[in-house]
């Protein structure tokens, strides 16, 4: 069915997704603020290609907002919280105060990026959320 098709596509989108945002916050120079402006910057790069249609995660859940229970949604949640996760670890590591508070705040500017770029098709939003996320992080990497 197209919900089955919807959802399995999400799926195999999933690790290639999570492992393009790792590869770009470990090819990054620098202190965990530069990668995390590494990812939002390598997001703004994608979105210059004619057919980039921002996140697919985040489109699928918004067409499938009044269905809180479809497979497909719940593939998109549980992505999301799996980046989330990461971030959150990698600032762990990094000695961030407060990991998790800062990952969920990177992960807000993040999607607001995905949403607001496929409204104006201008990648500079996604560059400005990026030099934001990078500026919470180093406040949070000063606090330790």
């Amino acid at each position: 069915s197209k919900d089955d098709l919807v959802t399995e596509y999400l799926v195999s989108r999933d690790q290639p997704s999570l492992q393009a945002f790792q590869d770009w916050y470990d090819a990054a120079e620098g202190g965990v603020a530069d990668k995390v402006t590494a990812i939002f910057e390598n997001v703004a790069k994608n979105a210059l290609h004619p057919r980039w249609k921002g996140c697919g995660f985040l489109r699928t859940v918004v067409e499938l907002a009044d269905k809180p229970g479809h497979p497909a949604v719940k593939v998109g949640a549980a992505h999301k919280k799996r980046f989330e996760d990461w971030l959150a670890s990698e600032f762990s590591k990094a000695g961030l105060s407060d990991p998790e508070k800062t990952a969920r705040t990177v992960i807000l500017l993040m999607e607001g990026a995905f949403a607001i770029s496929m409204f104006h098709k201008d990648p500079d939003y996604i560059l400005q959320a990026g030099r934001s996320a990078s500026a919470i992080v180093a406040s949070a990497s000063k606090k330790v």
